[in-house]
């Protein structure tokens, strides 16, 4: 039977110690890019969502004025509406129904502005220590809290790849009970909106 000398076994040792420190590396730079890459995707919609919504508050505002009738007092999220360069012709042309049509749209993006914005939260509450990347430990509480398996040595399931599919999905239905489930679950083991957390709010809704 054959025994290893202590020349052999060092070298076992080396080359293990190098193969995991691969390893260790590889899953530091994937999780490092999750966050990010999630947020970026979450934040591109938010945009878009914040610029449908202000044209949609301002065209309102614009039949309100144009009718002379007083607007009905605003619930949820209120913003400020963009000057659009002519609304007197942008606004008829956007909604040719006239102001029923600008209400229901101004509901509609409402509704679309607090998904994207209530999701955001979600994956920034998920960051536990606020250093804008998701660590192994965060990751999966991440994905426990939504009832999905988390397999980091797959490499076909991009943990990215599921999150943005869950993200896409969520907003398509416009349905937050798994976000809002997700969030309690995170909260009952510690997690919570830092004042990190407001900030980025608060610099995305600018």
């Amino acid at each position: 039977m054959f025994a290893p000398g202590i020349s052999d076994l060092r070298l076992m040792v080396a080359l293990l110690i190098t193969f995991t420190a691969g390893l260790t590396g590889n899953a530091k730079a994937l999780d490092s890019t999750i966050f990010p890459q999630f947020a970026k995707h979450i934040v591109h919609q938010v945009h878009r969502d914040k610029e449908a919504f202000a044209k949609a508050s301002t065209c309102l505002s614009w039949f309100y004025k144009a009718s002379k009738t007083p607007p009905q007092a605003a619930h949820g999220i209120n913003w400020q509406p963009i000057a659009l360069p002519q609304p007197e012709k942008d606004c008829p042309r956007q909604y040719p129904k006239g102001m029923e049509a600008a209400r229901d749209d101004f509901a509609r993006t409402q509704t679309l502005l607090s998904v994207s914005l209530t999701i955001y939260e979600f994956a920034l509450v998920a960051d536990h220590n606020d250093d804008h990347a998701y660590n192994a430990a965060e990751l999966q509480d991440l994905f426990s809290s939504l009832s999905l398996k988390l397999d980091m040595d797959n490499a076909a399931e991009s943990p990215l790849a599921t999150l943005k599919e869950r993200f896409d999905y969520w907003y398509r239905i416009r349905n937050l009970d798994d976000v809002m489930k997700g969030m309690s679950i995170l909260y009952e083991r510690g997690y919570r909106v830092t004042a990190g957390d407001r900030a980025d709010l608060d610099r995305v809704m600018k």
